[in-house]
């Protein structure tokens, strides 16, 4: 199966019109199991691979979601393009509900995530000065610039832990040090996507003002949800057209972003440690 772009975010993004689910596979990873089975589906004839990040019924906190396995398993089924759908807060007044942000840059304040690949007998270091693929991001752009959407085409996301929402201290110093949305997934899925050698970009729909907005009435699950249903619909008439223009696609630089990466002689590799990363790694192991 070889399927070029995968969709991580809610199972009811692909419950659209034209749509048709052609399977739903189980794939063991050697990082566990994924948050759910993957599901397979033509869009205007094309394969595209949904994952739910937090599994069906939204049972996996943030920092359960088993983001080495859902990057592990999206690789084996061949794909090289990953569009991420994630429910985010504004931290400026210009980004408002409803918007959807295109985003350029991340700052990361997750504490208890495996976000690498790299580790347990081998070192990598992978480029990440621009998190989100430049294509993708160029690509996304002209496609909602042809629609009613309001979207903005930069943004920088600051990933906290969560599950709490942000006290009103946290809320206002990450709007000083220039944040423009607030979330709690995109991280570590991009860093593990980079390591992976996979396109990666990150569409965030505002829901909320977060807590630092003077009169702003507190985050609430209500109310993301609300809002979500919203901006969920709005994305829902524009997919079809984002998947064909990401189809198209072919090499990318991101594909060669762990070719210099590795420290470590090959020679000295735990077998467990290669056997693992063998999916991203074994064409620059290969004699």
């Amino acid at each position: 199966m070889r399927i070029k772009l995968g969709v991580i975010g809610g199972s009811g993004l692909y419950n659209i019109e034209g749509v048709k689910v052609i399977d739903e596979v189980d794939i063991p990873t050697p990082f566990g199991m994924t948050s759910d089975l993957i599901s397979i589906v033509d869009i205007d004839g094309i394969d595209v691979a949904f994952l739910p990040r937090h599994g069906k019924g939204h049972r996996l906190l943030p920092t359960e979601v088993p983001s080495r396995a859902n990057i592990w398993a999206l690789k084996s089924l061949g794909v090289s393009q990953i569009l991420t759908i994630s429910a985010v807060g504004s931290l400026q007044e210009e980004i408002k509900p409803g918007d959807f942000v295109v985003c350029d840059q991340i700052i990361d304040r997750t504490r208890s995530r495996s976000n690498s690949y790299f580790g347990d007998g081998i070192v990598g270091h992978v480029p990440f000065a621009e998190p989100f693929c430049s294509r993708m991001r160029k690509e996304l752009i002209s496609v909602l610039k042809k629609t009613q959407c309001s979207f903005h085409k930069t943004g920088t996301l600051l990933t906290m832990e969560g599950p709490l929402f942000s006290t009103k201290a946290e809320s206002l110093v990450y709007k000083q040090w220039g944040a423009h949305i607030i979330g709690m997934t995109a991280l570590p899925e991009a860093k593990l996507a980079r390591e992976a050698e996979i396109c990666f970009t990150l569409l965030a729909m505002v829901t909320d003002y977060d807590c630092w907005r003077p009169a702003e009435e507190s985050v609430t699950v209500d109310m993301v949800m609300e809002r979500m249903r919203g901006n969920i619909d709005a994305f829902r008439e524009v997919l079809p057209s984002i998947i064909k223009i990401f189809h198209k696609r072919e090499e990318c630089e991101c594909h060669q972003s762990a070719q210099f990466a590795m420290m470590t002689d090959k020679d000295i590799i735990p077998y467990e440690v290669k056997r693992k990363l063998k999916l991203f790694y074994n064409k620059y192991w290969k004699e």
